[in-house]
């Protein structure tokens, strides 16, 4: 059953805020391990905001899952892309080979991968994609709306389902992909849309175009902008108009994690656009949210400082794909450890008094 418009603002009402008495235990409990206060410094953050998610001071991420949304989009025709569209059905199945970057990185540190078509225009042959195709792309941006509203409402829709079947089936932390040729386009207009903010300040080169080829993405986006006129105050709104199916569903992913109180990590550009998208659906929602890397692609900073999240790597990747969530499962993992195993002062054997001044100072 498809989602409608009024299905999803009864869905985003359902969307809690974090457990704020378990952040403040989990707080309290820190304090009486065996290190110097706050020397862990966003592992600790990052183990406070689990005890929020969950609920519990101690959690596990064991079992963990990226969801790699695949869709084309229309605006490729524009030559604002380096590589050609047949190349999102044909890595789509690579990654259920893992064979491409995300997902040897997954398959190496023991992460589910879910790949889902939503919207992959070429012909392929493969079971183990999951599904979920809307229509064969989205349309040509700089000519029309990339999709209809209730198309925008359905790929959400999607997404908000594969967070609920990922509760289901024990899934303990979720990591947001894509793939789609032309989705740094459709991305940055998003970007551009919700923030007001001109394509010349943060449009880049995406998987790698010419300086004539970003010259005219740059003018693809300000005509799809201009064309469309999206309502920067409805993100249903900006979706439909100049986003892609592939953004629609991630957002609903994140939207779902939250709802299903599941952390759920943010990769690169395009995976901060969508959750973007979701916070300005539900304020709420992006308490759920944990970023992995600083993405190379131009407008990762501003989409980051829009959302208010700090990314805790820095590796100068702009692949996509989902490549930097299993790495950042890693470090959430690591501050699930500490509060798990660490010892605490009167368990190794210490007397912490000689730190009693230094958190009053301190604030701990």
């Amino acid at each position: 059953m498809k989602m409608t418009e009024n299905d999803l603002y009864d869905f985003i009402k359902s969307i809690k805020p974090l457990d704020f008495v378990a952040c403040e235990s989990a707080r309290k409990y820190q304090s009486k391990l065996a290190m110097p206060p706050g020397s862990l410094g966003v592992l600790q953050e990052l183990a406070i905001q689990m005890a929020g998610i969950t609920g519990n001071i101690k959690s596990e991420v064991a079992k963990k899952r990226i969801v790699v949304f695949c869709a084309d989009n229309g605006v490729v025709e524009e030559g604002v892309a380096s590589a050609p569209q047949s190349v999102t059905a044909l890595q789509a199945v690579n990654m259920t080979k893992f064979k491409t970057g995300m997902s040897v990185i997954a398959k190496k540190m023991g992460c589910e991968v879910e790949v889902v078509d939503v919207g992959i225009k070429c012909a392929y042959e493969c079971e183990k994609i999951l599904n979920k195709k809307i229509r064969l792309g989205t349309n040509n941006i700089s000519k029309s709306a990339a999709m209809t509203r209730d198309e925008c409402i359905t790929a959400i829709g999607i997404g908000i389902e594969l967070a609920k079947k990922a509760k289901a089936e024990g899934i303990q932390i979720l990591g947001t992909g894509e793939m789609g040729i032309g989705n740094t386009t459709t991305s940055t207009a998003v970007l551009c849309a919700l923030t007001k903010t001109q394509p010349d300040l943060i449009t880049g080169r995406g998987g790698g175009i010419t300086d004539e080829a970003l010259a005219k993405k740059k003018q693809i986006i300000q005509r799809s902008l201009q064309v469309n006129k999206p309502n920067a105050n409805d993100v249903l709104d900006v979706l439909s108009k100049v986003g892609g199916f592939d953004i629609a569903g991630m957002c609903g992913l994140f939207l779902g994690g939250a709802q299903c109180h599941l952390p759920i990590v943010i990769d690169g550009y395009i995976s901060v656009v969508a959750a973007l998208c979701a916070k300005r659906i539900s304020s709420v929602s992006a308490d759920y949210f944990i970023p992995s890397h600083k993405s190379k692609e131009k407008g990762y900073v501003l989409a980051a400082e829009e959302l208010g999240v700090k990314p805790f790597l820095d590796l100068n990747m702009r692949l996509g794909e989902g490549s930097g969530c299993p790495l950042a499962f890693e470090v959430v993992e690591a501050a699930c450890t500490i509060m798990n195993d660490m010892a605490s002062f009167d368990g190794a054997g210490i007397d912490d008094s000689y730190l009693t001044e230094i958190r009053k100072q301190r604030g701990f």
